[in-house]
């Protein structure tokens, strides 16, 4: 069982780590979701193309996108 150091730093189980591909140096995420944190490690690329099929709006101000992003 992992322990909080009183820097508030967490060392995560060797055993843990080899399943996910986690490295010393890599770099993570940690998102809270109804009280439970979740670690994921970021993977270049992960996102590519992902908004591929988005298509832009092409009658709408820069100032009316940043307000409906507000909203």
């Amino acid at each position: 069982m992992s322990k909080v150091s009183a820097k508030r730093q967490i060392t995560l189980p060797v055993d843990q780590c080899q399943a996910l591909g986690i490295r010393p140096g890599d770099e993570v995420e940690i998102f809270i979701y109804e009280g439970h944190l979740t670690l994921v490690k970021k993977m270049p690329g992960s996102a590519y193309g992902l908004l591929r099929s988005v298509k832009p709006k092409s009658d709408i101000s820069d100032e009316e996108s940043r307000q409906s992003a507000i909203v």
